[in-house]
């Protein structure tokens, strides 16, 4: 379902017509009241009223995490407090925190890309929906709330973590459609199993997911252990909350449609800043083209993505592809780049194993060694009568399982070009989500 046919398959020019009247508004505006940016396009050498749009953004430099903190709390606002309708903080992050602010206005067109985004991942008035995002001052609770309820939604806001409540809810209240993280949906679907609750005492269809990096080897597990068809949404606080882009559920795997008529995408390389070609892999950089209360241009996100468009499906906008990794998340591994969620496209190859994994990076000396802990598929355990935490003892005891650490151990090597220690872990002795995002890497080396 389409919910802005009008916008969403908008002709391309039209589009970009769109963007670039939106994008020259934007940075007179920025200009006539935001210091930060009066300074940024100072030193650009750019004059807002001859400013030509689009063929002139990439000479504003970009803007980073570091700014939102050095101008902490409201430095970066266009409005004055009193014109700010909500304050929400970007959650992970380190000291101090990034601070972000609406108006009445953005409000109503955050409300709008989520429900837009509800309908793409095969939501309909009328459906019940089990929110199990957090809630407070982490955009995901509050966003998918009120664009749920645009969409014509019934709101369940049970929040985040709650097992027990989550499980009794999506049995007594049978809800059509759960937002939650991945990792949390991967919970659930286990729990379920756990306590034998058969899949037809639930009623979902539907799982939206997002706030952290995902693969289809979830993806799954989610569909097969809640019967559900589940699609990314993509978001970030710095732009404005869940519902930048969203998978729409009949094209799942073929990336993420961004709603380009209020964020404009750019990737760009990692280390000089310019563009890539079509495609190719990069860093996302973000402009928002109808915020007034904290508009942001060139945004560094720090997310490694492509984007590209298919001109044979529904919508005109461009899509992103899954989030590959972060630019600041890429461990340098003995003078390989490596992206953690490479693993992942491995475990994905490996029916043997389960979709939960670490990776530790630790240094011994002056060398860098990196090993991964995942644990075995519980039909393995069973078939070879091992139910009690799996040791390194345990494993060496069966063949089996040592042909799998060391087919997994090669196929690391293959693929990704670096020698990783493979440690084979039982059901369960992973960390699991409690509803927030989940951290799959270790990083214990000084590297000071």
């Amino acid at each position: 379902m389409l919910f802005s046919p009008e916008i969403e398959q908008l002709p391309l020019p039209q589009l970009r017509a769109l963007q670039n009247t939106r994008l020259k508004e934007q940075v007179r505006y920025l200009n006539a009241r935001v210091p930060f940016y009066q300074r940024k396009f100072a030193e650009a050498g750019i004059d807002p009223t001859t400013f030509r749009g689009l063929e002139d953004l990439h000479k504003i430099s970009f803007t980073r995490k570091s700014d939102f903190r050095d101008n902490y709390p409201f430095g970066l606002f266009a409005v004055p407090e009193t014109e700010v309708s909500r304050l929400h903080c970007s959650s992970g992050t380190t000291g101090k925190a990034t601070v972000v602010g609406y108006t009445t206005g953005d409000l109503e067109i955050f409300a709008e890309v989520v429900a837009r985004s509800l309908a793409a991942a095969g939501c309909r008035p009328g459906m019940k929906m089990q929110n199990a995002y957090g809630y407070g001052l982490f955009t995901g609770g509050l966003g998918i709330h009120y664009g749920a309820e645009k969409l014509g939604l019934t709101v369940i806001p049970v929040s985040g973590g709650s097992t027990d409540r989550q499980l009794q809810l999506l049995q007594d209240f049978r809800p059509e459609i759960i937002c939650a993280t991945p990792s949390y949906a991967q919970v659930l679907a286990e729990e379920m199993l756990k306590r034998g609750i058969a899949p037809d005492a639930i009623n979902l269809k539907f799982a939206v997911l997002g706030a952290e990096p995902w693969t289809e080897a979830i993806r799954q597990q989610v569909e097969s252990g809640l019967r559900v068809q589940a699609t990314n949404i993509y978001g970030l606080s710095e732009i404005i909350g869940p519902g930048v882009s969203q998978e729409d559920v009949d094209e799942r795997g073929t990336g993420s449609y961004i709603w380009e008529d209020h964020f404009y995408p750019e990737v760009v390389d990692r280390l000089t800043g310019e563009p890539v070609a079509e495609g190719e892999l990069g860093v996302l950089v973000f402009s928002t083209l109808t915020k007034k209360a904290m508009p942001i241009l060139r945004y560094w996100t720090g997310d490694i993505t492509n984007i590209y468009y298919n001109h044979s499906v529904k919508r005109t906008h461009v899509k992103m592809g899954p989030i590959r990794g972060r630019a600041d998340d890429m461990l340098i591994i003995r003078g390989v780049n490596f992206f953690p969620t490479q693993v992942e496209d491995i475990i994905a190859s490996l029916p043997e194993v389960s979709a939960y994994y670490q990776v530790v990076a630790t240094r011994r000396g002056s060398l860098d060694e990196v090993e991964v802990n995942v644990e075995v598929a519980e039909h393995v355990l069973r078939e070879i009568g091992l139910f009690d935490t799996l040791t390194e003892e345990l494993v060496q005891q069966h063949d089996c399982l040592m042909k799998l650490k060391g087919s997994f151990a090669k196929k690391i090597k293959d693929n990704i070009g670096l020698s990783m220690r493979v440690n084979l872990l039982g059901c369960g002795q992973l960390p699991r989500s409690e509803g927030g995002k989940l951290s799959r890497v270790k990083d214990l080396r000084d590297l000071k």
